[in-house]
């Protein structure tokens, strides 16, 4: 990161700045070309021991240990379409999400800045298909959204939806306050 002065890298303020946000962007390399699309998401932290490609992570600043826990973002869509496709035939996108935007004008154009936080990093995208863990899933995304997280779900409901968690490899944080 260029601007050091504006890196944040205690684990705490990250979860903090992510739990602030509204939504994720997910970024997917389909052939070459970027694909972003905007989602709701639901978060957690996970011990390594739960994580079904933890001997994969990428170990980075804020998960240096073998026993940092894994940041988990749960998303779900529609079982079909362009991002499901690249999900299954990439298993991977980058993210990017961001919050607490104040422009702070000044006296000309160059002297305006503004006031925010943001996140970025990358993932392995794992598909959710056990009950129980979509459920969860569900939950946790329904927390971020709504502010509670004891919802039921019907199995129908579960059948009609696409649920999968992208696990962090690497992950920055940046603010300006």
């Amino acid at each position: 990161m260029r601007r050091k002065d504006r890196e944040v890298t205690d684990n705490t303020k990250i979860n903090q700045i992510i739990k602030s946000c509204n939504y994720c962007r997910l970024g997917f390399n389909d052939n070459g070309r970027v694909y972003i699309v905007p989602m709701n998401f639901g978060y957690e932290e996970l011990p390594v021991s739960n994580s079904k490609s933890s001997e994969q992570m990428i170990k980075n600043k804020t998960q240096a240990s073998e026993r940092s826990p894994i940041k988990v973002f749960y998303f779900h869509c529609a079982r079909e379409g362009r991002k499901v496709r690249l999900i299954k035939e990439t298993g991977y996108a980058a993210f990017e999400l961001d919050c607490g935007y104040e422009l702070l004008e000044g006296e000309t154009p160059c002297t305006h800045s503004a006031k925010f936080q943001s996140v970025i990093g990358e993932g392995n995208i794992v598909v959710i298909e056990n009950k129980a863990e979509k459920i969860h899933a569900l939950n946790c995304i329904m927390k971020q959204a709504a502010g509670k997280s004891d919802f039921q779900f019907l199995d129908s409901m579960l059948n009609t939806v696409f649920v999968f968690k992208l696990e962090v490899t690497e992950i920055s944080c940046k603010e300006h306050i």
